[in-house]
């Protein structure tokens, strides 16, 4: 019964054990032992004051912490709470239909803008992933909405309304991490095309042995910057110093990390960030990320100021389309923690 189930989700409720095909080798699980709590240590900064006259001190919070985490919270970040509490409704509401109306969206095709599927990519990888996730193109909005499913009857308007809202946010960090370069303000958002924006809902079920499995094992994100939402439920781990640390949620705010794009443009200023979510016995979670990407025809490439061969900072990446990058990423299946060292200039 379990094994003919497309969703993890419909699998989760019907076994009491994690089936074999999800069970990582010994060697890669998370050892929850070795695992930091967060506490204070994860940078948090404040947005009320970067249009302020106290910009120049938060653009250096935005340099210190991409240099030396690639990973932040923000807080008084312009997303209205009722947004917000909206757009987690509408995900919990989709995930919790019955299964005949959610498995209308399914496909194992990477390449779809509107699909649900579950773990990562079924059709490459070696182990699945204690997850299944919605994944939705939303920018511009009028080309993708269309597609989106239609129920629960206001899912369509309250992501439209997440995804505009959570669009201007990111416009804001992209200035602000252009300016902590030292760059123009609009350069980063100049050099990736007409943008693109993924989102994905992603939902883990409880899991009966989650010390066995991952619900994402450890990855680095192949767009420019994710913007995360998430319940009440910890799962987040982030690498840093050698060590797992644990994201605990504070209400209110998201977390931001670098993509693989951002580490490119700054030619390894700043870098993109391992992390993984890891599941648990007791509750479901839902994570909300917003993928901001260049658009697939864009090509991406270190930026020119950041580039001194006289001062021995040479280029560090060749020249790609991010469509030729994504297609990679995808292909991959995690089995390596990044794609990004087969961009790198030839040293020949």
């Amino acid at each position: 019964m379990a094994a003919s189930k497309l969703l993890v989700s419909d699998m989760a409720s019907v076994v009491d054990h994690v089936p074999s095909n999800y069970v990582r080798p010994v060697s890669d699980r998370p050892n929850m032992s070795d695992v930091e709590s967060s506490g204070d240590s994860i940078p948090l900064i404040d947005l009320h004051d970067l249009h302020g006259p106290n910009r120049s001190d938060i653009i250096n919070q935005f340099a210190h912490a991409c240099s030396s985490y690639g990973f932040f919270q923000i807080k008084n970040h312009g997303v209205p709470e009722e947004t917000i509490k909206k757009m987690m409704n509408a995900a919990r509401e989709f995930f919790r239909q019955s299964e005949s109306e959610r498995v209308k969206h399914y496909s194992a095709d990477t390449k779809k803008t509107t699909r649900l599927s579950t773990s990562f990519n079924v059709s490459k990888e070696k182990v699945s992933n204690w997850r299944d996730f919605l994944r939705l193109h939303c920018y511009p909005i009028e080309d993708f909405i269309n597609e989106w499913p239609s129920t629960p009857i206001s899912f369509r308007e309250v992501t439209a309304e997440y995804a505009t809202s959570v669009r201007a946010l990111v416009l804001t960090l992209l200035e602000a991490i252009s300016e902590s370069l030292g760059l123009a303000k609009d350069r980063v958002s100049n050099t990736i095309g007409k943008h693109g924006q993924h989102m994905a809902i992603n939902y883990y079920p409880r899991c009966p042995q989650p010390e066995l499995t991952y619900g994402l094992p450890g990855h680095k994100d192949a767009n420019l910057i994710t913007v995360l939402l998430q319940d009440e439920v910890s799962g987040l781990q982030v690498f840093k110093d050698g060590k797992w640390i644990a994201f605990n949620p504070v209400p209110n705010t998201f977390i931001v990390n670098l993509g693989d794009q951002m580490q490119v443009i700054s030619n390894d200023k700043y870098k993109s960030v391992l992390h993984r979510a890891v599941v648990n016995t007791d509750k479901e979670r839902i994570s909300i990320p917003t993928f901001y990407c260049p658009s697939e025809d864009a090509v991406i490439s270190p930026a020119q100021e950041l580039i001194n061969e006289e001062e021995d900072s040479p280029a560090i990446y060749r020249n790609f389309t991010y469509a030729e990058y994504f297609e990679k990423f995808w292909d991959t299946a995690f089995d390596t923690e990044s794609c990004i060292d087969s961009f790198k200039a030839s040293t020949a």
